[in-house]
């Protein structure tokens, strides 16, 4: 799943510890995406949008590599998926 997350500054928003608060927006305005970035890359829990403002799709991601439990909604809201992404193997 691409995450649609572009290079701008808007939206953004950086703390003491270096964590920014990104949010991408449709073309209407409303929320595409949201959550937080350290250094440019995806961390913690992130969250898409439809353009009606439903939830579409959660999960976490650690060092821009999603892990753990993600969730996809159906188009009223609710929880109709959960995949569990597992750590890429080192090698």
């Amino acid at each position: 799943m691409g995450t649609g997350v572009n290079d701008d500054d808007a939206g953004r928003v950086e703390d003491a510890r270096g964590v920014t608060e990104h949010v991408e927006l449709h073309r209407d305005g409303s929320v595409r995406a949201r959550g937080p970035m350290v250094d440019g890359v995806l961390e913690g829990y992130w969250e898409w949008f439809r353009l009606d403002g439903t939830r579409m799709r959660s999960g976490w991601f650690e060092h821009g590599e999603q892990l753990g439990e993600w969730t996809t909604y159906d188009r009223a809201g609710i929880a109709h998926k959960t995949t569990v992404m597992k750590r890429p193997a080192k090698g």
